[in-house]
């Protein structure tokens, strides 16, 4: 670093690097920016990833989880960004992106989403435990077939967000927008069936007792 020009880029990365375990969320902006504009080419760098274990000295899923956990609280928590000096310290970027991934989770309701958001940013819980809570919500114990519709609608989702990045590739959308529409049909069909039958099996349930 005692190389660097102290108000390069390269050189902002590296000091964030250092004070990470102080600050993620500074590191989490500056790999975000690397990775967006490629700037590790202009460092002699093919990939982001070789970039990170050999610079920064990170490994390439603590780095994506760095990234997206900024981006998650650059989009949907932005507030805390401008109070981040105020909370002391922010919460733990692996917290912030398992509300990043309970966001993203369709099998979440709205309310089990906010009770998530509750414990990790307005209770300030340790990352186990927000974990715990995360898993405790997403799993299903002991039901196949509550198990098959997680993963229908999980299915379900990354499909519809891969159509939606093809719409601004149209060579590859020339060729795969078909059977990714065909894809989605019976994710759509297999989904509602997979309801149908949970609904017509809780209504039995609670007819019996």
């Amino acid at each position: 670093m005692q190389q660097l020009d102290p108000a390069s880029e390269r050189y902002r990365v590296l000091n964030s690097a250092r004070r990470f375990k102080s600050s993620w969320v500074e590191l989490g902006e500056e790999l975000l920016k690397v990775n967006q504009e490629h700037l590790y080419r202009n460092w002699g760098y093919e990939s982001f990833e070789d970039y990170c274990s050999r610079e920064v000295r990170i490994k390439k899923p603590t780095a994506l989880k760095l990234t997206r956990a900024y981006n998650y609280l650059a989009k949907e928590e932005p507030q805390l960004l401008t109070r981040q000096a105020e909370l002391n310290p922010l919460p733990d970027y692996r917290t912030v992106d398992l509300l990043r991934q309970a966001r993203q989770e369709e099998q979440l309701s709205v309310e089990q989403y906010d009770a998530l958001r509750k414990t990790a940013l307005e209770q300030s819980r340790s990352h186990p435990t927000v974990l715990k809570q995360f898993k405790e919500m997403t799993t299903v114990d002991g039901d196949p077939q509550a198990e098959r519709l997680r993963h229908c609608k999980s299915a379900l989702s990354a499909t519809r967000r891969l159509l939606n990045s093809l719409a601004n590739i149209e060579t590859l959308a020339d060729v795969y927008q078909a059977p990714l529409m065909e894809l989605l049909e019976l994710l759509e069909k297999e989904t509602a069936e997979q309801d149908s039958q949970g609904n017509s099996t809780a209504e039995h349930d609670n007819a019996s007792q």
